[in-house]
């Protein structure tokens, strides 16, 4: 199995082919985090042996087969996403009173904007016309970018939408989160809870 010069051996390994179009290759640890990949929009040729998935960028994922020991196929419909606690859903409430606090001259094209995978926090427009997604979370982790990247992906295919950024909006972000975020071209924000709340701070302050 290969991606650009990346190889792993032979071994007994979990295939995943979902809907989206994207192939992931997994082993039994990791948790979520594949050993390879391919995003979509990709293909998949299936010959005796030999799956070979390709992208727009003519990058190549070849899996050979030595032996299948289960295969099924599942409907999973579409997903409602992640259901937000109290704070993170009452965060994208006040985002969406407040959408400058995530970029100037941002205005609120709608809250939960569906797509086939789920729905979008908040989409907005920026003060050029393009299109931001914003994923809000309390804490940002790298699942949470990994979720807003296949938003991305959606909503970039959409020519009344594209350009689509993204932005990650969370209290707290990890570094592995922000570095990934980065990577992908996604900005990221750190939010003041309290302050969107108009909370004062508890410490003293001379003014």
């Amino acid at each position: 199995m290969g991606r650009l010069t990346a190889h792993l051996p032979m071994a007994p390994r979990l295939l995943l082919v979902k809907a989206d179009g994207s192939v992931s290759v997994h082993a039994d640890d990791r948790a979520y985090k594949p050993l390879n990949w391919m995003s979509p929009p990709c293909w998949l040729e299936e010959k005796p042996g030999v799956w070979t998935v390709r992208n727009k960028a003519d990058e190549s994922l070849v899996i050979t087969i030595d032996e299948v020991l289960h295969d099924s196929s599942h409907e999973l419909g579409i997903d409602p996403g992640l259901v937000k606690d109290g704070v993170e859903a009452h965060l994208q409430e006040l985002l969406a009173e407040h959408p400058t606090t995530l970029g100037d001259g941002f205005t609120l094209i709608r809250r939960e904007y569906p797509t086939a995978i789920g729905p979008v926090d908040l989409l907005c427009k920026a003060p050029d016309g393009s299109t931001v997604a914003i994923e809000v979370k309390r804490r940002g982790e790298i699942d949470g970018v990994e979720q807003l990247t296949r938003y991305l992906e959606l909503l970039g295919r959409d020519p009344l939408l594209s350009p689509v950024t993204g932005v990650f909006a969370a209290q707290q972000i990890k570094p592995q989160a922000r570095t990934l975020a980065t990577d992908r071209g996604i900005r990221c924000v750190t939010v003041d809870y309290n302050a969107l709340r108009g909370v004062e701070p508890d410490g003293l302050r001379l003014f």
